[in-house]
């Protein structure tokens, strides 16, 4: 994949003014990676477009001749609008096969955890104060990052403005969705003094070393650095970022995340697993399944069934594994993270 060189964004252009009652923010003045505009046409004129600007005028403000002028900027981009439009299978996973093996190959791996032991003794001093202030451990930062963008390394190589404004005029049914991630991406931009024109990310618009979505942005991105502005792509911001967003959806401090679990008979199979299942400890002794070892953990607790090549692995899952599943719906994704997470820890 094509590396995009970081380079010192400059006040945007157009100049999109905020509010009279909204004091002016500081000049954005850390390096992000610069993306390149996609070569498709334009959208300015459609009447869906035109509306969306109606409502960003109106709504907080914004010049309409500067919308205008930055969206005769912003361009269709081919591959996003056919790959969201694809067609896909349905996600129905079966018991059998070793699709675990096949995903944890893919994320705990020795150039992670090597790459990860790295990050975080790096950045140790950012770590240990999102993990104070927040309750989360630092391995569990690390691994978010690991597994979203191999550490800053894989950002994406979209033009985010691009992929947002294509999906939301292409995609009949993520349309809505993606007219309101783009309004809070201009949102953001303009508070923060971002052009938004710069902004590199995935094929869905996420954005920096978390791979954020604009509505995160705004509702969990925070100043870690103490320079007046938050910036996804500066790895101390996008630390206090993460360990904020799992503390907000409901990180419990020195609680577990999951445990592997014992066995006997078969009953734990005619019953629902995964990361939305929740059971009481009653259920599952009845069922046959027993934690290998005691830990702490309130709340829930969901039954995990994976799939490897040697057979089934069962675990058990707490409180903090729902919410790294928060931040992925999925089952292999939180656990990919937890086993990067401990794996990391125990490098370290």
């Amino acid at each position: 994949m094509p590396q995009t060189q970081p380079i010192k964004p400059t006040i945007i252009k157009p100049n999109i003014t905020p509010p009279k009652t909204k004091p002016t923010t500081p000049k954005y003045s850390k390096k992000i990676p610069i993306s390149r505009p996609s070569n498709g046409p334009t959208f300015i004129g459609d009447p869906r477009l035109t509306r969306f600007i109606n409502r960003m005028v109106t709504r907080h403000g914004f010049s309409r001749a500067s919308l205008n002028q930055l969206f005769a900027q912003v361009h269709k981009n081919n591959w996003v609008a056919n790959y969201m439009n694809r067609q896909r299978p349905a996600k129905k996973r079966p018991r059998g096969g070793a699709g675990w093996s096949k995903y944890r190959a893919k994320f705990v791996k020795e150039s992670k955890i090597t790459k990860g032991t790295q990050f975080w003794k790096k950045y140790n001093v950012a770590l240990q104060r999102a993990s104070q202030r927040y309750g989360v451990p630092p391995e569990y930062i690390v691994a978010i990052i690991g597994v979203e963008t191999n550490y800053g390394s894989n950002f994406g190589k979209f033009r985010v403005i691009d992929a947002l404004t294509t999906i939301a005029m292409t995609n009949k049914r993520r349309s809505r969705s993606f007219f309101k991630y783009l309004e809070d991406f201009l949102i953001m931009t303009r508070n923060e003094g971002m052009n938004p024109l710069h902004p590199v990310g995935s094929h869905a618009g996420a954005m920096g070393y978390g791979q954020f979505m604009p509505s995160s942005f705004l509702s969990y991105a925070i100043d870690h650095d103490g320079d007046g502005i938050r910036n996804l792509w500066n790895p101390i911001d996008a630390i206090g970022s993460i360990a904020n967003y799992f503390k907000k959806h409901g990180w419990r401090t020195g609680e577990a995340v999951a445990v592997k679990a014992i066995t006997t008979g078969r009953a734990y199979r005619n019953v629902d697993s995964g990361f939305k299942t929740n059971y009481s400890t009653t259920t599952l002794k009845r069922l046959g399944v027993m934690p290998s070892r005691q830990v702490r953990h309130s709340g829930r607790v969901s039954l995990l069934v994976l799939p490897t090549y040697s057979g089934e692995e069962v675990w058990l899952g707490y409180n903090n594994f729902y919410v790294i599943s928060r931040y992925n719906h999925s089952t292999y994704y939180s656990m990919a993270v937890h086993q990067l997470a401990q794996a990391i820890k125990q490098r370290m």
